[in-house]
């Protein structure tokens, strides 16, 4: 399997945490050192750590180690876990430190073609981004129904999210995510992420799920 973001993160039966694709201080003006270094190091490497563990208690009640009561709550723990796993995969390689670059080809026709022009799209996902109720995500991916891009405002990392959505691009607004420098500034943050997307990479992954 060719290995992506997402692939990254599994590794030998168990769900790892991949390296940052770049240097931790080199998304300025974006994102200081210190945050990137805690975000990643610290708390995504905790839902790594939950979702493995999880998917262990799941495990030993398939083969009858555990009881069966034991399932439920661990599904919902490898939700919450391997979501925040994935989101934040997607995270790290939808930013960049650079500015000024602007999404071309397939990826630009998809904007205008879902949201009407660029500016509809920049509208549109600072309104989801900015209503999320306390932590989550702001998610733009492919609706496997229509075909038209979607933004989502996940709650934690698994709610609100309509089956079968691919994510393309992700934006962490859970406060750990900014706070260091942006403070209680969402609004500032969101906007200088915008200004940040890798349009690159997310133009790759639009591609990858339109040839699968």
């Amino acid at each position: 399997m060719k290995k992506n973001c997402l692939t990254c993160g599994y590794e030998e039966g168990r769900y790892v945490l991949p390296p940052l694709p770049y240097s931790p201080a080199s998304l300025e003006p974006l994102l200081d050192e210190e945050t990137v270094l805690l975000h990643h190091d610290k708390h995504h490497a905790a839902y790594v750590s939950g979702a493995n563990a999880a998917a262990d208690t799941l495990q030993r009640v398939a083969t009858g180690e555990l009881a069966a009561e034991e399932a439920p709550y661990a599904a919902r723990l490898l939700a919450f876990n391997l979501g925040g796993h994935i989101l934040h995969c997607l995270y790290w390689e939808s930013i960049t430190g650079a500015t000024g670059g602007a999404p071309e080809g397939r990826l630009a026709d998809a904007i205008n073609h879902s949201f009407g022009s660029m500016e509809g799209f920049e509208k549109t996902f600072r309104a989801v981004t900015m209503g999320v109720q306390g932590s989550g995500w702001g998610v733009v991916g492919m609706d496997p129904v229509s075909g038209l891009l979607r933004i989502f405002g996940i709650e934690r990392h698994h709610d609100i999210l309509a089956p079968g959505f691919e994510p393309i691009l992700a934006c962490d607004v859970w406060e750990h995510a900014y706070y260091l420098r942006y403070h209680n500034n969402r609004a500032g943050y969101v906007d200088s992420f915008l200004k940040h997307i890798d349009w690159e990479k997310t133009q790759q992954r639009l591609t990858a799920i339109c040839h699968e």
